[in-house]
């Protein structure tokens, strides 16, 4: 097996439940996501959305790459992607589930070694395959004071003495 590769990326507070996420690399642009009403502004996608995002294009990534290496010519190709959101034994709200709709688009008669790609593009798609196989996940809480308030929890603690 090769070697871990690692990437990085920073979720930071707004307003509410806005939230602007920036990518290890400098030239990306920021994304800007929100929860939908009642809970933020639905002012942009909801992290929900993202995986769905994330999944279909993931697949069609992986559709695209097996046809260019079987030199099969397509104009274009679209995801569709549809989600359910529904409660778990504990009443904790989930992805249920999530069907992907792949619709590669051929100027003419859809050629016979696209039906290879179509059978195993899948297994090469990072995001999908993790998703369904479960990521390991580890979360950390590493709380942080403000300078203002460092101070006054040391002049507090510092006037007890």
């Amino acid at each position: 097996m090769s070697e871990a590769k690692t990437f990085s990326l920073t979720v930071e507070q707004g307003e509410g439940y806005r939230f602007e996420i920036t990518f290890d690399d400098p030239e990306w642009d920021v994304i800007r996501t929100d929860e939908a009403r009642p809970l933020g502004e639905g002012s942009g996608p909801n992290p929900v959305r993202l995986l769905g995002a994330a999944v279909g294009n993931c697949l069609a990534a992986s559709l695209a790459f097996c046809l260019q290496k079987a030199q099969v010519g397509v104009e274009r190709i679209r995801a569709r992607v549809t989600g359910t959101v529904e409660r778990n034994d504990r009443g904790r709200l989930r992805v249920g589930s999530l069907k992907v709709t792949m619709e590669p688009l051929f100027d003419g008669p859809v050629p016979e070694r696209f039906h290879r790609c179509a059978e195993i593009f899948e297994d090469f798609c990072i995001v999908t395959e993790s998703v369904r196989s479960g990521i390991q996940v580890d979360v950390e809480v590493e709380p942080v004071a403000s300078a203002d308030a460092t101070e006054m929890m040391e002049s507090a603690l510092g006037s007890r003495g």
